[in-house]
Formats: C-alpha cells, structure tokens, sequence
C-alpha cells in the first residue's frame, strides 16, 4: 500500500505545480523565439516563393503628384528551381502602354549572387543585359526598382527584430534591415504577418535618413493552385502601392488572373522567348 503523502508536503506540490504552469504561459513560444533572419526567409517564401510556379496578369498605375495617370499592363511569369530561397527565373510581357508594347523582362534569380537580368526592346529589335549596378534602377519608370520585382537576397541585409505590433489588425513582427553595401537607402523596416508572413508594409530610409519610399499590401487574397496542381491555396498581395514619399509620386499594381502550379515549361525562360514570347502563356 502506498504511503499517504504529508498534507504539507503536498500543498508545496501543488503550488510547485501550478507556479510551473503560470511560468510556461509566459515563456516565449517557438514563434515568438524565432530570429530577425527566420522571420524575413518565411517572408521571402511566403511572398516570392509560393507554389512551383505562377502566373498572373498585372495592371500598373504609376500615378503623379497631380493625379495623373499612366499604364503598364504585363503579363508575369515566374518559377522555381530546387529550395525555397534557391533559384528562381522570371519572365514579363508588357501589352501597354504603345512605347513598351511586346517589351520583355527576363530575371534569372541565385541566391547570394548577382542575378542575370534582360530587357528585349523590340522598337531597336535588341536584347540588353542589364547590370548588377542597375538593380536599384527605376523598373520601367515606376517607383519600383528591378530589385523590387524579384526579390532582395536576405544575406545582402543584415536583419534585426525591432519589436511586435499590431497593423491593421494584423499581428506583425517589425524588421530592420540595414544593406552590408553602399545603396540608395540606409536601412528597410519591414511589418511581418505573424500569420502568413507577407509583407505588410516596408518603409525604406534615404542615406539622409529620412523616409523616402513606402510599399504597402494593400489586398490580400487567398489564390488556389491551377487545377491539377494541387489543392493548396496561397495568401497572395493581388494589389500593391510603392510610394515616392520625396517626388509625391507614387504606382498601383495590381495582379488579376492569378495562378500557380500551371506547369511552366523551362524554354520559356531562354532568349528565344525574348524576341518571340509564347502566345499560350502571355494572353
């Protein structure tokens, strides 16, 4: 038989116990642990990464400080190749406006590497390879560089979690990342959807230290995999503004018909499909 445990002694247990309880509610979780670095890798693949392929067509308004008005309308392709963070290329046709009418944009992504970047004008029938050093080059006149369409290396940065705060009603991690080189701004504070991890807001900082430029989600939609390639769905930003704080000016973009696992196929991201894009998969 068992001995009866002094009634002291157990009470001492008991409250043992529930001080062991009330403390782990307090420790922090695995999510809350995670570092500056893990959160801006889940948020790379939450936004340039999902899927294993995609596809969408993108209306861009680059808009001035009087309201004035001018399009871009593209179709974006874009895949990926081994490890979330691993290679990716990507392939845009522009429709409109007439001076970059069938204009197109290539980008073969390496992680930790300069990408390889084309532009095939077909107004001089010339495909240009675009410079490391242009990266951070306004994308076809908008308030987006070329850097911004595919995607920052996260070891370029050196990231630091500033604090957790709610935006928009949305629980977010806040990220300073401030470049390892010489750029046109100094540090990027990121708000980071603890939930699906997209960018909710970026705030980008000149070499004056002032803010210069702001990118905001300004929609976010749950898109499911093409038909046959899987029923996962992805939280997807199908609208989008980069604002020119400084110059007043600011792009919309905004992605409709969007679709991922459609099965693109690797001839489409050669030079050949530069000059001559592929009807299927541009319309």
């Amino acid at each position: 038989m068992m001995e009866r445990i002094p009634r002291g002694i157990g009470d001492f247990i008991v409250l043992v116990s529930l001080g062991l309880i009330v403390l782990l509610m307090f420790l922090p979780s695995e999510a809350s642990a995670m570092t500056a670095e893990d959160v801006m890798k889940k948020s790379q693949a939450a936004f340039l990464y999902p899927g294993q392929d995609f596809k969408a067509r993108v209306l861009m308004k680059l808009i001035s400080e009087e309201g004035k008005e001018r399009i871009r309308e593209m179709t974006m392709l874009r895949k990926n190749y081994g490890e979330i963070g691993g290679d990716q290329k990507y392939f845009i046709y522009f429709f409109q406006p007439a001076d970059v009418r069938n204009m197109t944009f290539m980008v073969y992504k390496y992680p930790e590497k300069n990408d390889d970047r084309w532009l095939f004008v077909p107004a001089i029938d010339l495909v240009r390879r675009i410079a490391a050093s242009d990266s951070r080059s306004s994308f076809v006149g908008s308030d987006f560089t070329y850097e911004d369409v595919s995607g920052r290396d996260i070891s370029a940065d050196t990231h630091t979690l500033l604090r957790e705060e709610n935006l928009g009603g949305r629980d977010c991690y806040v990220i300073e990342s401030v470049p390892r080189g010489p750029l046109d701004y100094v540090k990027r504070i990121s708000w980071i959807d603890k939930t699906t991890f997209l960018p909710l807001k970026e705030e980008y900082y000149d070499v004056q230290k002032e803010l210069a430029r702001m990118f905001t989600a300004d929609r976010i939609e749950d898109v499911a995999a093409a038909e046959g390639g899987g029923a996962k769905s992805f939280p997807t930003v199908t609208k989008r503004t980069m604002k020119n704080l400084k110059a007043g000016h600011r792009t919309e973009v905004t992605y409709t018909s969007v679709s991922y696992n459609v099965d693109l196929q690797d001839n489409i991201f050669t030079e050949r499909y530069l000059r001559n894009p592929p009807e299927k998969w541009i319309k």
